[in-house]
């Protein structure tokens, strides 16, 4: 029974469900449905996808993490860095509007299946090897990427390229700061100021209602209101651009159509996917669970729940999804006490894809480009770069690579950059081990560093050193340089070297056979 319940963690916590756990998972969970239904179409269109796709990655998927995952408050669901991120990847390949739809799907499958294998070998590690600078100057030139993607909507204008492919006239997504740059300088001239009113008004709005009562669904409010507005006024008539048709009832149910080439092409773009999604999910939950003494986050657990979630997803026309940072926020803030309060947001998604699709006609795009703008530039902070410039330069340089490549070369290259220079600095830090020259503490038998204590004894025929790493064959060679380098510099005889092994954890075979030869 415990190894069923360290796979369904829905079966341990269900035993003391109670009524007013009920209660305060309904008002969470209803709360953050609401919350879901514009940012999920919004999130939808800036992946490239028609509105309605955004609910749909917004139902089953909640669904199965309230049975698999280990937070409770986690709101699993289409998030604005993976929406980007999928616009970049179907852009590239797909050749039709119906082939990037089940391509973005294609995409879901993959990597929920890459994530439940991840979960079941442990390799929750992985994420380890995003390191903090990488993560926050990714998240940051993310958020200005999205952020200035949406121009297009506040503007009423299309940043869309088209190329030729084969023949066939193709549209590929701007995700550059300079190709925005340039497509904002080419159509500038066709603004729609009626648009760019409701867009910016909108997020005069969405930031005024959440300065009242952040418990306020502010992006629903300023959607209603702009339907109405759109409505009345025929604003429609006047070029602001709106959702109109979303398909009313269920998602189709099945697997996407592709070709074995579409799906080797994705395989990259899916463990790529894959991981940052988790990054993402797993710092929401980490933070959350810090408020929480009743549960703990099980990070390998998480993955096979992130990758059921889009796995099964994808069988009911799911684009990729993770756990969301505000709404995950607002799920604990308004009081949710498990999973089952995702159960009731999918509830909510459910009836409006089965009744209320016909009322969001009217929506302007530019009222959910503000909801992506709000979103995202909340999550720029600022402190992170100045606080790395003060404490660690190489990490500062690694944190300005990530975040100019990001901005510059592409979403996808500018995170590859960014681990790629974390593993070179953790293969610099193995490889070059800090060793110290010690000497006695006048009076004691401890040892510490001369250059970092004043007053020690200090033999001087006799040299001591510390290595504050584990001895193996990528450092040894480092190590044997650096003792020879110590006998060159010492202006008495060399007598002896004493080699403290204390910080020493672990010695290969290839080290022994280096002292061996050292000693002799």
């Amino acid at each position: 029974m415990d190894k069923i319940v360290k796979y369904i963690p829905l079966l341990g916590w269900i035993k003391t469900y109670n009524k007013k756990m009920l209660l305060s998972d309904s008002v969470a969970g209803l709360t953050v449905g609401i919350m879901l239904i514009p940012q999920g179409m919004a999130y939808a269109l800036l992946a490239g996808l028609p509105p309605v796709y955004g609910l749909y990655a917004a139902l089953i998927p909640q669904v199965v993490y309230a049975f698999l995952g280990t937070s409770r408050q986690l709101a699993v669901g289409p998030v604005a860095m993976d929406s980007l991120l999928v616009a970049t990847i179907v852009s590239a390949l797909a050749s039709n509007p119906d082939n990037y739809i089940d391509l973005a799907i294609l995409l879901a499958f993959m990597m929920g299946g890459l994530q439940i294998l991840f979960g079941i070998f442990k390799f929750g590690f992985l994420v380890n090897f995003l390191s903090k600078p990488v993560i926050s100057a990714f998240t940051f030139a993310a958020a200005l990427i999205i952020g200035l993607n949406q121009i297009k909507h506040l503007l009423g204008i299309s940043f869309d390229k088209m190329i030729m492919v084969d023949g066939i006239e193709q549209k590929v997504t701007t995700n550059t700061i300079q190709d925005l740059a340039h497509q904002v300088y080419l159509h500038i001239q066709d603004t729609n100021y009626v648009t760019l009113l409701i867009g910016l008004v909108g997020i005069i709005l969405i930031k005024f209602v959440k300065k009242i009562n952040k418990k306020i669904p502010a992006s629903l409010v300023v959607v209603i209101i702009g339907i109405l507005v759109v409505y009345f006024l025929e604003l429609n008539m006047q070029g602001v651009k709106i959702v109109e048709n979303i398909p009313q009832g269920l998602p189709k149910i099945g697997l996407p159509q592709f070709n074995f080439d579409e799906f080797k092409a994705l395989i990259p773009a899916a463990f790529t996917l894959s991981l940052i999604a988790f990054m993402e999910a797993i710092s929401v939950a980490k933070a959350i669970e810090e408020k929480h003494d009743d549960y703990k986050i099980d990070s390998n657990q998480e993955l096979i729940a992130l990758g059921a979630s889009n796995f099964f997803g994808s069988f009911f026309s799911s684009y990729p999804v993770t756990g969301g940072f505000s709404r995950s926020a607002v799920s604990d803030q308004t009081g949710a006490k498990t999973g089952i309060s995702a159960i009731f947001s999918a509830l909510l998604i459910l009836l409006t894809l089965l009744f209320l699709t016909e009322y969001f006609y009217y929506l302007p795009n530019a009222l959910l480009g503000s909801i992506i703008m709000v979103a995202v530039f909340g999550l720029i902070d600022l402190k992170v770069p100045i606080n790395l410039w003060q404490s660690d330069k190489i990490e500062f340089l690694i944190y300005a690579i990530t975040f100019l490549s990001t901005l510059i070369i592409g979403i996808q290259q500018g995170i590859g950059i960014g681990v790629l220079l974390s593993l070179l600095v953790i293969i610099y830090n193995v490889s070059y081990p800090h060793i110290a020259l010690v000497g006695k503490i006048k009076g004691t038998s401890e040892y510490r560093n001369i250059e970092r204590y004043e007053d020690l004894e200090i033999a001087n025929e006799i040299i001591i050193v510390r290595l504050d790493a584990r001895l193996f064959y990528a450092n040894m060679n480092y190590f044997k340089d650096k003792i020879f380098e110590l006998i060159e510099n010492n202006k008495q005889d060399t007598k002896a070297i004493i080699i403290m092994g204390k910080a020493i954890n672990g010695i290969d075979s290839s080290s022994i056979h280096m002292l061996k030869v050292l000693i002799k």
